[in-house]
């Protein structure tokens, strides 16, 4: 009875999935295609771009401080890396730049290579998190977090003193490329591949979870030494869980980039990453429905608030505050926003 109550169980998380899938697909065509006939607006696609890279950022760090229960605190210096890189390598592929004049390859040729080149930021990003992951092998807690905030500090610190890509000025040209992929299909090409980057990272952490591997991810924050115990190999599941999340906060920062066409290593400072402890506590430690719900309600928020400008730093850390006290698991805890959730809060209440 048991047996079959399961794969009923796991029949209907599957349905479920294929239609959120389907829902997503649908918005996606409706967003792009009303996007590209201007009945959405710039503003209101530079919002929408936004929560798609907060999305992937949040989501990258709910990895590390929810599903493995460390606590990091220097994640932006890992978009950072990501950022520059895919810059980098995008101009010099497809304009015309200082370091080899002319481009590499036909500007067009952007339209089919661009997501090479946000993936090469995330390769580089994910090399970076081993300054991060080796040294997580024998710290957790207070002491990664000072390690983690140590990076996010020596990578800003490095780029803020590279004349090669601006150093304290920023590097820019990235919206050349932009240019190139409009000049080819006039729609808009940054909206896209941010929607689907934000899709394929949501898929591909929850597939990890739900695998062995993930399965040893979770079993490290509960009990370290008792996963140890169970020959869980928490030093090569460390390094697997830093390098993918700094890989996935390394795609955010290569689409920022290019969405703003403009980067400083300012950007990437402290204040981002504790954009990403806030999405991540305000949605749920470990639950990957958070950090999507909480993406979508903090960029609102940012976007309500930017007329007081400076003052919405005082008044994000004490609805931060409010939020650890009156509810510290988060908008969803560490429950996901699935099927089985709804029914349960919905359709379930008056009953």
């Amino acid at each position: 009875m048991g047996g079959g109550g399961d794969f009923r169980n796991m029949n209907s998380d599957r349905k479920n999935s294929m239609a959120l899938t389907g829902v997503f697909i649908f918005a996606a065509f409706v967003i792009i295609a009303l996007s590209s006939l201007g009945v959405i607006n710039q503003y209101a696609q530079s919002v929408l771009m936004s929560i798609g890279i907060n999305i992937i950022f949040a989501a990258s760090l709910n990895i590390v401080n929810g599903y493995m229960g460390e606590f990091s605190c220097g994640h932006a210096g890992f978009m950072a890396v990501g950022a520059y890189a895919a810059s980098v390598i995008s101009v010099i592929l497809f304009t015309e730049n200082k370091f080899t004049g002319s481009p590499l390859l036909p500007p067009q040729s952007a339209l089919f290579l661009f997501p090479v080149v946000i993936i090469a930021g995330g390769v580089a990003a994910a090399f970076a998190g081993l300054i991060v992951a080796i040294p997580s092998f024998k710290t957790r807690d207070d002491y990664l977090a000072i390690i983690t905030l140590a990076s996010n500090y020596i990578i800003t610190t490095a780029i803020n003193n590279m004349e090669i890509v601006g150093a304290s000025r920023g590097f820019m040209g990235m919206k050349s490329t932009l240019f190139a992929m409009n000049s080819v299909i006039p729609i808009p090409w940054i909206l896209v591949w941010i929607i689907v980057f934000a899709f394929v990272s949501i898929v591909l952490i929850k597939r990890l979870m739900s695998s062995a591997l993930g399965k040893g991810i979770s079993a490290i924050r509960y009990d370290e030494v008792a996963a140890e115990i169970m020959s869980v190999d928490t030093n090569r599941i460390k390094l697997i869980a830093f390098m993918f999340s700094s890989g996935l906060a390394g795609i955010a920062g290569g689409l920022f980039a290019h969405q703003l066409g403009f980067i400083n290593p300012g950007s990437f400072g402290i204040m981002k990453s504790t954009e990403g402890m806030v999405m991540v506590y305000l949605g749920g430690m470990g639950s990957l429905s958070g950090s999507v719900l909480s993406a979508i309600l903090f960029t609102f928020l940012l976007e309500i608030l930017r007329p007081l400008q400076i003052f919405k730093w005082v008044i994000i850390p004490l609805l931060l505050i409010l939020l650890m006290q009156f509810r510290p698991e988060g908008l969803l805890g560490n429950k996901e926003l699935g099927g089985n959730l709804l029914k349960r809060r919905f359709l379930w209440k008056n009953s």
